[in-house]
């Protein structure tokens, strides 16, 4: 991918401003893994679900070794049945099942590699359904009217902050007080 909206959108974090008015992204933290004229696609990290992750790990035919309190994440609107591992540093078994997103986050997606994750998990990870996905220029709109914020994709916020306190951790990363932000459109 080239051109500067690439390199700042993703990898990053869409911060949904309190005027998106999507249901789905209302106080969402979005880890962009793409961008570009093609393909927008991005997971939300602040959003877990009640779901042992052992059980869909199970369903698969594997076996979770990892927490056995931990549970699968909603990662977005988009195609609800789609498995995503996003973890920590990991030993690889599947170099093109593994997109590295930043130094100390990466993505899973194969099967050979959702498996070796799950027989051995790093202490960072999280098991998300779906995806947030965006149409040939949506974003752009989107970010114009003031609906996101862009912010550094920090392992610290993406895998050591409560999903509870995400969003506002991720707003005062960009030096913006939460309680300071109104809904209103906006050109940032």
């Amino acid at each position: 991918m080239s051109g500067t909206v690439s390199r700042t959108v993703a990898p990053g974090l869409l911060i949904a401003m309190p005027q998106l008015a999507d249901p789905n992204f209302e106080r969402a933290v979005v880890l962009m893994i793409e961008h570009g004229k093609r393909a927008t696609l991005g997971l939300v990290i602040n959003r877990p679900s009640e779901i042992p992750i052992a059980e869909v790990i199970d369903s698969l035919g594997m076996k979770w070794a990892g927490d056995p309190e931990a549970v699968v994440w909603s990662g977005g609107p988009c195609e609800p049945n789609s498995g995503w591992l996003l973890h920590g540093p990991a030993p690889v078994a599947d170099a093109s099942g593994v997109i590295r997103v930043s130094e100390d986050v990466m993505l899973s997606t194969s099967e050979t590699q959702l498996r070796a994750v799950a027989a051995d998990p790093p202490e960072a990870v999280r098991f998300l359904l779906g995806y947030a996905g965006w149409g040939e220029l949506q974003l752009e709109a989107e970010l114009a009217a003031g609906s996101w914020v862009v912010a550094e994709a920090r392992t610290e916020l993406v895998f050591g902050t409560p999903p509870e306190e995400l969003w506002e951790a991720a707003i005062r990363s960009l030096g913006i007080e939460p309680a300071s932000l109104v809904p209103a459109p906006g050109v940032h």
